[in-house]
């Protein structure tokens, strides 16, 4: 009589692993994404530090410095040295008056032509895309010269920095 072995494997086969669907996804996916790659463009802006205000200038040596200041109702526009030159109250809907912006800095490009640089000093809780929009309007001004809109470089230099505390506890 025989005894059957107890425990044994019978007929164990390899289990092979089909891996054809997924190369066939690999192969419409990878040269996909490459073309879409070539497509894709990162835009940078340069930003610099705003300087520090506490060095000692000679009055006659002051030049022209300046500074859009965003908070949360108003935009004002100044100079580091000699003070305020506008305030830009928010419009009735509660969004900045961007066009009233891009009117001031267009005449102060007219007064100060060689001047490149500004500085955006920002409250803590203004919102990005605000900071955005005003960087467009301090790098770039737009006129309109009979049918068509002229684009010309205002104060392409932009420091950020925050905004000072309001005096007056306003």
């Amino acid at each position: 009589m025989l005894s059957r072995r107890r425990g044994g494997r019978h007929n164990v086969e390899t289990a092979e692993l089909n891996i054809t669907a997924f190369m066939n996804l690999m192969v419409i996916l990878v040269p996909f994404l490459l073309i879409t790659a070539v497509f894709s463009r990162l835009a940078i802006l340069e930003l610099n530090l705003p300087g520090s205000s506490t060095e000692a200038v000679d009055p006659q040596e002051q030049t022209f410095q300046l500074e859009v200041i965003v908070r949360s109702d108003k935009i004002e526009v100044g100079d580091r040295n000699q003070g305020l030159l506008g305030i830009y109250p928010n419009l009735e809907d509660g969004e900045y008056d961007y066009d009233a912006l891009s009117g001031k800095l267009l005449e102060l490009k007219v007064r100060y032509p060689a001047k490149t640089d500004a500085s955006i000093l920002l409250e803590s809780e203004i919102e990005y895309d605000t900071l955005v929009q005003v960087m467009d309007r301090v790098r770039v001004g737009e006129e309109a010269v009979g049918l068509s809109i002229v684009r010309s470089d205002l104060f392409p230099d932009i420091s950020i920095g925050d905004a000072p505390v309001p005096s007056g506890g306003a």
